[in-house]
């Protein structure tokens, strides 16, 4: 793997204002129309399992396939608030073992039996597709907490499938430089220095 953009090994990167902070999820149709119509996650999206947020395009779009993987045909983005999004991160457990954050293994091990949120860091990737050695984080909510996300946090639901096809579309036709127009402007999100501890940061 090649960092070949020298992105810290360990950095929340969003889309983000002063109040809220964009995420992506993919889903299949009947769940985001019904999200787009409503503004927040109705049926048949379901309160009572994990939900992941990401809030790295470039990642979402090498999870689903552009759009393309069964059940992942439309691409949300969703702007909630920073206050949701901290006080997710503040109560995250690493779905790994790390040395520094916890600890012994059996303190880790005890703390993920009862996380309410999980954290887990994986390969940033390119435009392109490439896998960087930099990492996106994933956020999971829990059935503990996903009712927050969905009646409290989120403030704004996007459907932006078509944006995303006619990147996919461009990039195939070697136009990578007109694909790159339509990214997201993402930038460092600062986390305070309790959380970024606790993300293993």
């Amino acid at each position: 793997m090649a960092n070949t953009n020298n992105l810290p090994l360990y950095q929340v990167r969003a889309d983000h204002d002063r109040a809220t902070i964009v995420v992506y999820q993919a889903y299949r149709a009947e769940i985001a129309d019904a999200a787009v119509r409503a503004q927040r996650f109705v049926e048949p999206f379901s309160l009572s399992r994990m939900t992941w947020i990401k809030p790295s395009f470039l990642w979402m779009m090498g999870r689903c396939g552009w759009a393309r993987k069964p059940g992942q045909e439309r691409v949300l983005a969703v702007r909630i608030t920073r206050a949701g999004w901290e006080k997710a991160l503040s109560q995250a457990v690493l779905t790994s073992y790390e040395s520094g954050v916890y600890a012994d293994r059996a303190d880790w091990e005890r703390q993920i039996k009862h996380a309410t949120v999980n954290v887990q860091w994986d390969p940033e990737r390119t435009l392109s597709g490439a896998v960087l050695d930099a990492r996106s984080i994933q956020v999971g909510l829990s059935r503990h907490i996903v009712a927050e996300y969905v009646e409290d946090w989120t403030t704004e639901i996007r459907d932006i499938t078509p944006t995303v096809r006619k990147m996919a579309e461009l990039i195939k036709e070697g136009r990578k430089d007109r694909a790159a127009e339509h990214l997201p402007k993402e930038r460092p999100y600062e986390v305070p220095v309790e959380i970024a501890r606790r993300l293993g940061m």
